[in-house]
């Protein structure tokens, strides 16, 4: 019984003894997550609103101006955009394209938790503006793949179609539990609707940084590789299963689950600013009316 009590005595000594570093190793742990995360929002944010402005530069004033006929830069790409006489056709890839800009600023703010505390009513009406905007977007894709291409249906419009169908099913469950005042689960569905909203802008973003890094490695890239195939889908699955790795590690106490997640969002940070910087100067390049090569 002395005994006993003499190893319960002991082992309280050595919980309060090693208690404060394990304390300590969670702190790290919880920050080195959060940095993680502030790193990956920050490159996100100066991604869109670069492709934001973009998107007004080269689409919303070529409305303006009803100078559509410039989209057609895009033809070395196999992509035709602008067809003389469809005036419905034009009018959707119009609100199409200017709909993602609208989604890739807005989005952003949806996210900042001071801006959410402070100006809840901005929240509240940036959020149905962006939920609106996400929805026509949804509805516009299906019909410029579905309807407008007169070719049959690829895996790219496949891909597409999935995105579209995740984007509507996430807004539907992003306003359910709003509604219901589960302001937990609304935010996690929040942040699945954004990055699927933006997927299309990862895709770009992502194939810009699989020719960098390719080229760097020496691997030679081209547009034939299997690659591309698997991107047109792991444009969203990739980055859904990163938020979900990100709310495990963010829930549990578990260092190592949050030094993995805060690893992979370091990584795919990298490989998404080595993305964005290869695509900024060649939407600046099309914007500019300069010729599109590779």
């Amino acid at each position: 019984m002395e005994n006993t009590v003499t190893d319960s005595a002991t082992s309280a000594a050595a919980t309060q003894q090693t208690s404060p570093q394990n304390s300590s190793a969670m702190t790290l742990a919880n920050r080195t997550l959060k940095y993680s995360t502030i790193f990956w929002f920050l490159a996100v944010m100066a991604g869109q609103w670069f492709f934001f402005y973009y998107i007004m530069t080269f689409y919303g004033f070529s409305v303006i101006s009803n100078n559509m006929e410039i989209w057609n830069r895009w033809e070395a790409m196999g992509s035709t955009p602008f067809v003389a006489g469809d005036f419905g056709g034009n009018l959707a890839f119009a609100a199409h394209a200017i709909g993602g800009g609208i989604v890739a600023f807005g989005g952003a703010l949806q996210l900042i938790p001071q801006l959410r505390s402070r100006f809840p009513k901005f929240h509240k009406v940036n959020g149905y503006t962006y939920l609106t905007t996400v929805f026509a977007l949804a509805i516009s894709g299906f019909y410029l793949v579905w309807i407008r291409d007169q070719d049959p249906i690829d895996m790219s419009g496949v891909g597409t179609s999935i995105n579209g169908l995740l984007i509507l099913s996430f807004a539907f469950l992003t306003v359910r539990f709003a509604i219901k005042r589960d302001i937990t689960s609304h935010r996690k569905w929040a942040l699945r609707l954004f990055l699927v909203a933006n997927a299309q802008w990862i895709l770009r973003v992502g194939v810009f940084s699989y020719l960098i890094s390719g080229t760097l490695l020496g691997l030679e890239p081209s547009f034939g590789d299997p690659f591309f195939l698997m991107w047109t889908f792991g444009c969203y699955v990739i980055p859904l299963a990163a938020l979900q790795l990100y709310f495990y590690a963010k829930e549990k106490r578990s260092l190592g689950a949050k030094y993995v997640a805060s690893f992979v969002l370091v990584v795919l940070t990298l490989l998404m600013i080595i993305g964005a910087v290869g695509f900024t100067p060649f939407l600046l390049t099309v914007a500019s009316g300069g010729e599109i090569a590779f």
